[in-house]
């Protein structure tokens, strides 16, 4: 799978986030987390660098289902940049958009809720935007964790790139593992629904 670009993966995930010892833990970086929970589902090892990123691949079977090839993508060009390494992995595997789901954090949407959608604008996410402008379309299905809307009149870039209060820590956690399962049910299912099941999930 990996080294043919005739034979592409039928799945790919996109975890957006910045790579560094001091961004973690932050907001913005949920989407990396969700990756890291599905690598240790998976017990997938050391990544490979590829596409500027963090790569894993695998294939994945469930029950009696079809066996799906997985790669997932931890962009390290810095969040505003993901759109080049996601371009670069769409490049080599011919992939389409509809086959690239993107993980990504929304301070739109209250904490730990889950919005799936299969594809739209950026909604003022810059990892996003650059995502859509690089790939040339904004029909990558998307998961979104709401973080939470900055308090008062917080800088939004100090609030993303800030760390979730403690009190934060327990429902967060509980929504980046429910986020891992809405990956691994997309990786096999029909978007319509997995975002019927996870979207009224969260409401």
């Amino acid at each position: 799978m990996a080294s043919d670009p005739q034979c592409p993966a039928r799945r790919f995930v996109v975890g957006l986030g910045n790579p560094g010892r001091k961004y973690v833990e932050t907001r913005h970086n949920v989407g990396f987390r969700v990756l890291e929970v599905l690598r240790q589902r998976w017990g997938l090892e050391t990544a490979a660098e590829k596409f500027q990123s963090m790569f894993w691949q695998t294939r994945r079977e469930r029950f009696d289902e079809e066996s799906r090839n997985v790669v997932l993508l931890a962009p390290m060009t810095y969040m505003n940049e993901s759109g080049r390494a996601v371009r670069a992995m769409m490049d080599f595997y011919k992939a389409q958009p509809d086959e690239i789901l993107v993980v990504l954090d929304d301070f739109a949407l209250p904490l730990a809720q889950l919005r799936l959608r299969a594809k739209g604008s950026a909604g003022g996410h810059n990892g996003l935007a650059d995502i859509i402008h690089k790939c040339g379309s904004d029909e990558f299905p998307r998961l979104r964790i709401g973080i939470g809307t900055p308090p008062g009149v917080m800088d939004v870039s100090d609030y993303v790139l800030g760390k979730f209060a403690s009190n934060e820590l327990e429902d967060i956690g509980s929504a980046i593992n429910i986020a891992a399962d809405a990956v691994e049910d997309w990786v096999f299912g029909d978007m319509l629904n997995v975002m019927q099941k996870y979207n009224r999930k969260s409401d």
